[in-house]
C-alpha cells in the first residue's frame, strides 16, 4: 500500500472521529447533555470524596494498629519477664484453655513467638519448622536466627544496639508496606541476654483497596441510583427534545409536525398541546392563505380570460367565417392548386382552432366549476369522449382498447364536465405517442373500496419525468411548446368538483397511467 493510500486512510479516520466528535458536542450542547453531565460529574465527585475518607480511615485504622502493636509489645516484654524462660512453653499460651495470659484479641493478632537463647539459637517457636530437632545420636540440633531468612521485617530495630547485626531482617526494615511485621525484645536472665521475637499479623498493605472496598457496594447502589436519575431526566427532558425539534421544522416550513402528547396531563402535555393547536393553527392559514392567492390568481385569469375572449375571439369568427367564404367561392380550378388551397385554408383554420381552444381553457379554468350531476353509465362517458380522440389516434398511428370488468356500476357526474376530462386526457396521451405511435388503453373497473369506480387511461408514450410528476397538475405548467399548462388542471379542478380523485404513475420510456377515481351510483 503506498503512502497515498495511508494518507486517504488516515484523513478517512479523522474524519470519522471529527464527526463523533461534532455529534458529541452537540449533544452535550442540547439541554438534555448538559443535565447528564452536571449528573455524572456529581457522581464523580461524590465517590472520589467517599474514597478519599475511606483512604483517611484506613490511614487512621493503620495508625491505631501500629499503637496496638506496640502496646502489645510492651505488655509482652513485661509478662515474658516475670516467667523463666527455661520453664516457657510458647505453645502453651495458645493452647491451654485455662490460661489467661493472652485473651483472643491478642491471639488473632499474633502470627509467631520466637525464643532466641544467648548462642542466638532458636530454642522455641509456634512455628514447627524453627523448633529444635534431633539427630542421629539423639542430639539436639538448633536451628540459629540467622538461618530464618522469611522473616517479616523487623521494627524499631535500632534499640537493639550491636546485637542488630545478628538478626536477618535487620535490613528491611525500611520497608513498612510488608503483610507482618517483627519485634524484638532483649530479656536478661542467668544464661545470659535473650531474644522474645513476636512476630504480628499487621497487613498494612493494599490500603487503597481496602479503602475502597466499602465503595463496591456503595458504587453499586450509587450507580443503580443514577441510572435510574438518567433514565428519568432522559424521559422527562424528551418533551423539551420534541418541542425544540418541532419548533426547528416550523421554522424551516413544515406545519404538519406534531408533538406527541398521549398520556401526558402535566405541564409539558399541555405545552405540547398548545404548541400542536398553534402548528394546526399555522398550517390551516397557510392553507387558507394558499386558497386566497389562488382565488385572486383564478380571479386575475377570469378577467384576463373575459377580456381576451371578448377581444379576440370576435375577430377569430370573422377569419374563420372568411376562410370558409374563401374555401367555397375561389377555389382555384386547378387541381394541384386547389389541394394547395385546401391545405393552407385548413391549416389556418387549424391555428384559429387552437387560439380558440386556449381561450376557453381560460375561461374553463377561472370561472367557478358548476357541475350538474347525475346518474350515467361509466362506459357512455369514454365513447363520448373517444369521439372526439379516434380521429386524431388514427392520423397519428394509435390504437385504442377498452376493457371493461363485469358488474361495474353506474356514475354520478356531469357528461359535459367529464367528457372535457377525458377529452383531456386522451388528447395528451395520444400527442405522447405522436411520434412513434403506440396503444392507448382504457379500463373500467369497480374500486377496491366500493366507494369508486376507476377508469384507468394507460399510453406507451415518452412517459413524464419523476421530478415533474408532482407539478402536472399545476396551472401553467407544461412541457408543450404550444400548451398553455391549463389541461391538467382543469381536470383535477372538475375531478374535485365531483368529489372524485386522480392519480398518475409513469415510466420514463414506458409510459404513464392515469387513474380516475369517480363516485358510484347509488
Amino acid at each position: 500500500m503506498s503512502s497515498r493510500d495511508y494518507n486517504i486512510q488516515d484523513a478517512s479516520r479523522q474524519a470519522v472521529f471529527l464527526q463523533h466528535f461534532r455529534t458529541w458536542m452537540r449533544f452535550f450542547n442540547t439541554f438534555r447533555g448538559r443535565l447528564l453531565l452536571i449528573l455524572a460529574m456529581l457522581l464523580v465527585a461524590t465517590i472520589g470524596f467517599q474514597y478519599y475518607l475511606n483512604l483517611e480511615t484506613q490511614t487512621q485504622n493503620n495508625e491505631l494498629l501500629e499503637a496496638q502493636a506496640k502496646a502489645l509489645n510492651v505488655g509482652i516484654t513485661l509478662g515474658f519477664r516475670s516467667i523463666p524462660l527455661q520453664d516457657l512453653r510458647v505453645k502453651d499460651l495458645f493452647e491451654e484453655r485455662d490460661q489467661a495470659f493472652f485473651d483472643d484479641e491478642t491471639k488473632r493478632m499474633i502470627r509467631d513467638i520466637i525464643i532466641i537463647d544467648a548462642d542466638w539459637r532458636v530454642t522455641d517457636s509456634l512455628n514447627p519448622d524453627y523448633l529444635p530437632a534431633y539427630d542421629e545420636d539423639d542430639n539436639v540440633v538448633y536451628r540459629h536466627l540467622s538461618d530464618l531468612t522469611d522473616l517479616p521485617p523487623l521494627m524499631e530495630g535500632s534499640r537493639l544496639g550491636e546485637d542488630l547485626k545478628n538478626f536477618p531482617n535487620r535490613k528491611t526494615t525500611a520497608n513498612k508496606n510488608q503483610p507482618d511485621e517483627a519485634y524484638a525484645i532483649p530479656l536478661d536472665t542467668s544464661l545470659g541476654r535473650y531474644y522474645v521475637m513476636v512476630i504480628l499479623k499487621a497487613d498494612k498493605t493494599d490500603a487503597a483497596w481496602r479503602a475502597a472496598q466499602p465503595l463496591v457496594f456503595t458504587l453499586g447502589i450509587v450507580l443503580v441510583s443514577s441510572l435510574i436519575t438518567f433514565m428519568l431526566v432522559w424521559r422527562f427532558t424528551r418533551p423539551i427534545a420534541d418541542l425544540s425539534n418541532a419548533a426547528r421544522e416550523v421554522a424551516e416550513g413544515n406545519l404538519k409536525v406534531r408533538v406527541p402528547v398521549a398520556h401526558r396531563f402535566d405541564e409539558m402535555g399541555r405545552l405540547g398541546l398548545t404548541f400542536n393547536e398553534m402548528a394546526a393553527e399555522l398550517e390551516k392559514n397557510r392553507e387558507l392563505e394558499e386558497q386566497l392567492a389562488q382565488a385572486e390568481k383564478s380571479a386575475v385569469v377570469g378577467r384576463l380570460g373575459s377580456a381576451i375572449a371578448h377581444e379576440i375571439r370576435n375577430p377569430l369568427n370573422y377569419i374563420n367565417l372568411t376562410l370558409d367564404h374563401l374555401r367555397s367561392k375561389y377555389a382555384p380550378d386547378d387541381e394541384e392548386k386547389r389541394a394547395t388551397f385546401e391545405k393552407l385554408t385548413s391549416q389556418l383554420k387549424g391555428e384559429v382552432a387552437r387560439i380558440n381552444q386556449q381561450i376557453s381553457d381560460f375561461l374553463n379554468y377561472s370561472r367557478p366549476a358548476k357541475a350538474n350531476p347525475r346518474p350515467i353509465e361509466a362506459r357512455t362517458v369514454i365513447e363520448d369522449s373517444l369521439r372526439i380522440a379516434e380521429a386524431e389516434a388514427a392520423e397519428k398511428g394509435v390504437t385504442i382498447g377498452i376493457v371493461e370488468h363485469e358488474d361495474v356500476p353506474g356514475i354520478v357526474g356531469d357528461p359535459e364536465f367529464l367528457r372535457s376530462v377525458f377529452n383531456n386526457l386522451f388528447i395528451n396521451a395520444i400527442q405522447a405517442m405522436e411520434a412513434t405511435g403506440g396503444h392507448l388503453t382504457i379500463k373500467i373497473l369497480p374500486d377496491s373500496g366500493g366507494e369508486y369506480v376507476n377508469f384507468e387511461v394507460s399510453d406507451t408514450g415518452n412517459g413524464i419525468p419523476e421530478e415533474n410528476l408532482s407539478k402536472i397538475f399545476e396551472p401553467y405548467f407544461s412541457t408543450k411548446e404550444t400548451g398553455t399548462g391549463l389541461g391538467l388542471a382543469i381536470v383535477q379542478k372538475i375531478i374535485e368538483v365531483h368529489h372524485g380523485k386522480i392519480e398518475v404513475g409513469s415510466v420514463v420510456g414506458e409510459g404513464t397511467k392515469f387513474i380516475v377515481k369517480l363516485p358510484k351510483a347509488d
